[in-house]
């Protein structure tokens, strides 16, 4: 697994997904049908981390980043969720946690996709089981790899979002994706650029690739390390998959 230096634009992230708030009422629902005591893998700054804080579920956030865990801590003392909330620096791949009864665990929003090897793949869904009650579930978010979606993204370099920084600078982010179709790879590529109000510009690029999954291969994946895929939604309205669907998200319950 190749890990994205995501610590060089941390301090970005909150503006970047500040509006990305499509899938959060999906993740309290599923939440509450499961338990009280959620792992949220890949929690990052807490994008997802606070609103089940906020809903009353105990929550251990495991994430790779130092800047990210640290801005998410930050949260949660300026939410006095005390023992409520665990952070944890951590590989998806081979983290150790002290408890292994979660009711939840879920990995949100493509996290999965940075592992771009089976071994790296099997080896995350097999750490996630061993955290898990007995008969407890993994959701896997990841995008549908839908052939015209990905013949449509690729090549291209889109201006996501543009907004204003905390000191006043003009932010332009865009994104641009590569297939790389024989090993199912998309290099993605953000640029973010910063003018100052002198019209100065700065640009901080962060590069990485994703490997993509298809519906039957996540689904080996799952039954081959200990669960059983109980459903795939299509979106975060949780209508059913079907051909067209933007996302592909696994429920599935451990053996």
């Amino acid at each position: 697994m190749t890990q994205p230096d995501f610590d060089t634009i941390a301090r970005y992230y909150d503006l970047i997904y500040a509006d990305r708030t499509d899938d959060i009422e999906m993740w309290l629902a599923l939440a509450a049908e499961s338990g009280t005591d959620i792992l949220e893998i890949g929690c990052g700054t807490g994008r997802v981390t606070i609103p089940l804080l906020e809903a009353g579920f105990r929550v251990t956030g495991i994430d790779l980043s130092a800047d990210a865990l640290a801005a998410a801590q930050k949260k949660i003392d300026a939410g006095d969720f005390g023992e409520q909330a665990t952070l944890v620096q951590a590989d998806m791949r081979k983290f150790s946690l002290s408890r292994t009864d979660f009711d939840m665990a879920f990995i949100p929003i493509n996290t999965i996709m940075h592992c771009l090897t089976i071994a790296d793949q099997q080896s995350t869904l097999k750490t996630v089981h061993r955290h898990l009650r007995p008969g407890g579930w993994l959701v896997v978010d990841v995008y549908h790899p839908y052939p015209p979606a990905l013949a449509e993204a690729d090549g291209r370099v889109e201006l996501a979002k543009q907004f204003t920084t905390p000191d006043g600078n003009t932010m332009q982010w865009f994104v641009s994706r590569q297939l790389q179709l024989d090993e199912q790879i998309q290099q993605v590529t953000f640029l973010l650029d910063e003018m100052d109000e002198t019209g100065n510009m700065r640009r901080h690029t962060l590069s990485f690739p994703m490997r993509y999954v298809h519906r039957f291969e996540m689904e080996l994946l799952l039954n081959g390390t200990g669960f059983a895929v109980a459903e795939i939604l299509g979106d975060y309205d949780q209508s059913l998959f079907y051909a067209e669907s933007p996302r592909m998200i696994f429920l599935a319950q451990k053996k």
